[in-house]
């Protein structure tokens, strides 16, 4: 279905029509009509039955992430909030219908090293397949698209909405991805025929069979790799490991542009052996070259008792990771640090200038350092 008169307007009447909001701008948006003409007596119109669950003999089982939600009635919601049951078949309740509507530069995201100084189109639906105690996002990720104020926008009013705001890709962000997949899947797949770039912001809590389905119409992912101890994952996040880990080598064998983030926590991940340990095994894996982002914690949530992280943390995060061989280290949610900017590996000087997330000079010429012909992993201009 297509939106709003939004995607008929120009750009600078689109942009003075979007209301300004923290990190963005934001599409006007009103509730949900659960009641209206529906797929089932039980279910609006923006839902849309799963890609990926199967039946049992106790119920319907999820396939789409690593929790497998075994949903034995009628009704049943899953994990993630966002996967129900109805007349035997699993349903998507988020499609259509985000919570959320930003246009960000794409260094928020964070990617450094993909497309600088362009804007992403940013959606998200309620919902979320962990329960990190830290989340910066908990009022959209931990609750059902039934309870959240969203918009109506399906996949061609995203991709319209995106060309007519100049923006070159569309981020799929804020909550968790995964767990509205059919809605970012479509609306990646109308998004390549426009040639508009698709990027993922996810804690990567994803089946295999899903995630390489996704990939064929993905262009880049950020992962958030929140610990390398499996019992703190747990604990944090409700998650475990080993499956992130997986998603990460898999977005590789792809060929999707990946980066990585990893949030210290006083306390919680701010252990230097496990941050060894994680940056030791992403160079054994070939990931010597992907960007990695040490990013601070702020109290929020249920965590919200605990300091910031010290920046002397982050950089000592940033010593460790260089000295095991990583190539592109940075410091985020730190304004102005040294850490923001790209140096080229082989003559050390600064390719790209960054303050706060604003690009201040661009040295990379054809997707190499213009000072010795280094080439700067990434996707470039």
């Amino acid at each position: 279905m297509k939106s709003t008169k939004q995607n008929n307007l120009s750009k600078r009447e689109f942009l003075r029509q979007c209301a300004f909001c923290t990190g963005g701008l934001a599409l006007g948006m009103y509730n949900t009509n659960w009641s209206s003409s529906a797929v089932s007596s039980d279910l609006g119109r923006f839902s849309k039955e799963t890609l990926f669950y199967r039946v049992t003999a106790d119920g319907l089982q999820c396939e789409k992430c690593p929790h497998g939600c075994l949903l034995m009635n009628d009704g049943d919601v899953g994990f993630c909030r966002n996967r129900v049951t109805s007349n035997g078949k699993m349903y998507s309740i988020a499609y259509g219908n985000p919570c959320a509507v930003h246009i960000d530069p794409i260094e928020k995201k964070p990617f450094f090293h993909f497309l600088p100084t362009t804007h992403a189109f940013s959606i998200a639906a309620a919902g979320c397949n962990f329960r990190c105690l830290n989340c910066q996002n908990w009022q959209i990720s931990q609750m059902s698209p039934k309870e959240s104020a969203n918009s109506d926008l399906m996949p061609e009013a995203v991709v319209n909405a995106c060309v007519t705001s100049g923006s070159e890709s569309i981020a799929y962000t804020y909550s968790e991805p995964t767990t509205f997949y059919e809605y970012a899947y479509d609306t990646a797949k109308l998004a390549r025929d426009k040639n508009i770039r698709n990027v993922w912001k996810s804690n990567g809590y994803i089946n295999e069979k899903p995630l390489r389905q996704l990939c064929k119409v993905l262009d880049g992912a950020n992962i958030d790799l929140k610990t390398f101890d499996d019992a703190m994952y747990a604990k944090l996040s409700s998650g475990k490991l080993a499956p992130v880990l997986r998603t990460i080598k898999v977005l590789r064998e792809e060929g999707v542009w990946l980066e990585i983030t990893n949030l210290i926590i006083p306390t919680w991940t701010d252990n230097f052996d496990t941050i060894k340990r994680m940056c030791e095994w992403l160079c054994a894996n070939g990931l010597s070259d992907a960007p990695l982002h040490f990013s601070r914690f702020t109290p929020l949530y249920k965590l919200s008792q605990l300091p910031s992280t010290p920046t002397s943390t982050l950089e000592q995060a940033y010593d460790i990771a260089t000295k095991s061989g990583i190539q592109y280290v940075y410091v985020g949610n730190v304004g102005g640090h040294w850490a923001e900017n790209t140096r080229c590996p082989k003559c050390k000087k600064i390719v790209v200038e960054r303050s706060a997330l604003t690009v201040l000079a661009n040295h990379i010429t054809q997707g190499k350092c213009k000072f010795c012909g280094e080439k700067i992993p990434g996707v470039w201009r």
